[in-house]
């Protein structure tokens, strides 16, 4: 049995390393992950055009998955194995939520090999991919934000210290996304630094929760420029005219939200620099399963 799904990827409006909360929304990027059910009882991952890729994180999504649900399918567990394959437009370590949209993408992939994807709620699906990041080691904080986002589409709130939904929005936004030449991976990043500025992160949070995403963001992506010692200089092109902007998770990507005209403003400043800058919609459908 096959199971495919696809998954988009996220930018951030709170990054949750200084306080456990954390708001992110869905953008048009997506990973696609085909998982093949196989009675050898072992699981083997392979990332698309990355034959060194650790693939720990995708791998243990479906296992996860296929512990909890392998009987509810009618198979023995202790046979039942698999082959995943992802493929993505997502940059790695990018701070655009590649592993979250591959563990999303691979849990549903693995729901749908097994047949049962409509009876289990998207939101317990996001959990099983959190979990696996965490025993993954790829996320400092589990990264449910980031998670519940692309699973669920839209602008979601989370509390990731207990993965509770606080939240979810759906603006009508597009986004531009400035991708430097270089990689910044979550759980490299300085969480003590981060933690000390949680005054500042407890406002993103009030101003997310009252709806004023734009400035959550902004004040989020000066205060985390500011920790991990990302340049605020591209947050400095977008302004004032974007509704919000951002460095995105841990950088090194930095998100625009607003209207298509500005944003194509922006994205001619962007270009000026070195690396890659992409105009976009944003996502209120998230994760879903790709039919044939």
């Amino acid at each position: 049995m096959d199971g495919r799904a696809v998954a988009p990827a996220a930018g951030t409006v709170l990054n949750a390393l200084a306080t456990g909360t954390g708001s992110a929304f869905a953008i048009d990027l997506e990973t696609t992950a085909t998982v093949e059910l196989t009675d050898s009882g072992e699981t083997v991952g392979r990332v698309d055009g990355h034959p060194d890729a650790d693939t720990t994180l995708i791998e243990r999504c479906v296992d996860l998955t296929l512990d909890e649900f392998a009987a509810s399918a009618g198979l023995d567990r202790s046979t039942v194995g698999a082959r995943v394959h992802t493929e993505s437009e997502v940059p790695m370590a990018g701070g655009l939520k590649s592993s979250s949209a591959a563990a999303n993408a691979t849990v549903l992939a693995t729901l749908d090999a097994l047949a049962v994807s409509d009876a289990v709620d998207r939101i317990d699906a996001c959990r099983l991919g959190v979990r696996a990041a965490r025993e993954a080691g790829v996320t400092a904080t589990g990264a449910f934000d980031d998670a519940s986002a692309s699973m669920l589409g839209g602008v979601t709130i989370t509390d990731n210290t207990s993965d509770e939904l606080l939240a979810r929005d759906e603006p009508d936004w597009h986004a531009a996304v400035y991708t430097p030449p270089t990689q910044a991976y979550s759980a490299d990043a300085d969480i003590a630094a981060c933690e000390r500025i949680a005054p500042m992160a407890e406002l993103v949070e009030e101003l997310a929760l009252d709806g004023r995403y734009g400035e959550a963001m902004t004040v989020n992506g000066f205060a985390f420029c500011g920790a991990l010692e990302f340049s605020t200089g591209p947050m400095l092109d977008a302004l004032p005219d974007v509704t919000g902007v951002s460095l995105s998770g841990t950088g090194p990507s930095y998100v625009a939200v607003g209207d298509r005209d500005t944003l194509a403003g922006v994205r001619e400043r962007w270009n000026e620099r070195e690396g890659t800058t992409r105009l976009l919609q944003t996502r209120t459908d998230g994760t879903r399963i790709q039919t044939s």
